[in-house]
């Protein structure tokens, strides 16, 4: 997880702040000792991420950085005045200016509390934390969410219209991925959270009390925090929770990234992963994010093809019904969903797993292949691969699944395959052709709402990888 869409503010939180806003936020880094470079400056126009407005970084002498909010509501971002070389510093956040579950005021209530605090995300911590903050007169990052545009206007699809989201989005994936987290953010809040703040009232005003104030703190949660990744020897712990990290969150996203932020014991540093010329932005990176999940955490997507971490799913049951309707009798019916009980022990498939496709590689490769090999191989093979529990030879004759190898699977693992992507394009509600001419008429496509463009770029993204399956099937 990265961080940042548009920063939405909870209206009257700032009342009789700063009334300049950008230059509270300078005073409080200067306070804080977050330090910025004098070589990063803020440029208008730059390409929409993330769904919109933000405050970026300047430089003008004499003062080593300032903050603007100039233009119009989206393409600001953080650029190079000066040329940058790879591993150059652009900023350090020390770890005392970040808002966390234990930076905040209430960081010992929620620490004492944290067993009655545990929920499916992991996050409702941080959240108590930035309800509290956010209303509290004398919070100690006022100036930070100062720059924090109205709540209302994030991006995510969680926020459309069912309906829109559902028919402009359809088969990617989205809509089931948004329907499962309003229904946990619902359960989350009526069972954890809102008893807890009417636990503490003198801790959280009524104002604060809202539903809709926490799915949209949620939607902030999941695109504007860090996750600082585990050490290796601690792969085995629970993940860490989230923080937000200001400044960080400037920092729009370009699978083709040219900046990484990088955690020590005392502070977190921004640093250039390439050179960086005079005049171009700085990007950070939110992960290896497919377009559908871009759009899903953050309310944006990359435009095709810029995204090379773009991705598609073939739903595994889709794989299995591919498989039934390939047998002509009832006995090879009941041998297929035996091929598939015995892959979903062997713990390669699931009733909501997906196999995952990317541009050059299958992600999901080892699950794919087993999947193949289990549900193809004649009757007598897989009842000696049954007896043996599954611990027979597995070893991978066909070589590493990527997508150039794809032509030299056996014949009956590309016909399943092909069956599968077959099956898996008749989800969308469009045809490739279909979104090919919306992407191709430039006046036409500049007619579409920004939403209809964001999700015409995710459907279309998919569709190429399922057509080159297509192609690298074909007999």
């Amino acid at each position: 997880m990265a961080t940042q869409t548009k920063r939405p503010r909870v209206a009257g939180h700032v009342d009789g702040g700063d009334p300049d806003p950008v230059a509270g936020f300078l005073n409080w880094c200067r306070r804080v000792g977050l330090e910025l470079s004098p070589k990063v400056s803020e440029r208008a126009g730059g390409r929409r991420t993330r769904g919109g407005a933000r405050a970026a970084l300047t430089s003008p002498p004499p003062a080593q950085v300032a903050v603007s909010r100039q233009g119009t509501v989206a393409g600001y971002g953080m650029v190079a005045r000066e040329s940058l070389q790879a591993g150059e510093l652009l900023f350090v956040v020390p770890r005392a200016a970040l808002l966390s579950q234990h930076t905040c005021s209430i960081g010992g209530l929620l620490e004492r509390e944290r067993g009655a605090l545990q929920s499916q995300s992991g996050w409702v911590p941080l959240l108590l934390a930035l309800l509290h903050e956010l209303q509290a007169p004398a919070s100690r990052w006022r100036p930070y969410f100062a720059l924090w545009p109205e709540l209302g206007s994030l991006e995510h699809p969680m926020f459309w219209p069912e309906e829109e989201r559902r028919y402009l989005l359809q088969g990617t994936g989205v809509p089931e991925a948004v329907e499962k987290d309003l229904a946990n953010i619902r359960s989350e809040y009526h069972s954890i959270v809102l008893p807890f703040m009417e636990a503490h009232p003198d801790l959280f005003s009524l104002r604060v009390r809202s539903l809709e104030l926490y799915y949209q703190l949620v939607a902030v949660v999941m695109a504007y925090s860090f996750q600082e990744p585990l050490e290796e020897e601690e792969d085995e712990k629970e993940p860490n929770s989230p923080v937000m990290v200001p400044a960080a969150d400037i920092l729009n996203h370009l699978a083709n990234h040219n900046a990484n932020l990088e955690y020590s014991a005392n502070c977190l540093r921004m640093v250039a992963t390439q050179p960086i010329p005079k005049g171009h932005e700085i990007f950070n990176t939110y992960g290896q994010m497919a377009n559908w999940q871009l759009i899903h955490m953050y309310g944006f997507v990359e435009p095709y093809p810029d995204n090379t971490d773009d991705t598609a799913d073939i739903q595994m049951v889709t794989v299995r019904e591919a498989a039934l309707q390939g047998t002509k009798t009832e006995a090879e019916r009941l041998l297929a969903y035996e091929r598939w009980d015995f892959l979903c022990k062997l713990e390669m498939v699931g009733e909501e797993g997906a196999f995952v496709i990317g541009r050059e590689e299958v992600l999901t490769e080892e699950e794919l292949i087993t999947t193949l090999k289990v549900l193809c191989m004649p009757a007598e093979e897989f009842r000696e691969l049954k007896d043996q529990d599954g611990g027979g030879d597995n070893k991978r004759e066909e070589g590493s699944l990527t997508i150039t190898n794809i032509p030299k699977l056996k014949a009956s693992w590309r016909q399943l395959l092909r069956n599968s992507v077959l099956l898996t394009l008749q989800t969308y509600a469009t045809d490739l052709k279909t979104d090919q001419d919306l992407l191709s008429n430039k006046e036409v496509y500049a007619k579409l709402s920004w939403r209809e463009q964001q999700a015409l770029q995710v459907r279309y993204g998919q569709k190429m990888i399922l057509h080159q399956l297509l192609e690298l099937t074909s007999e």
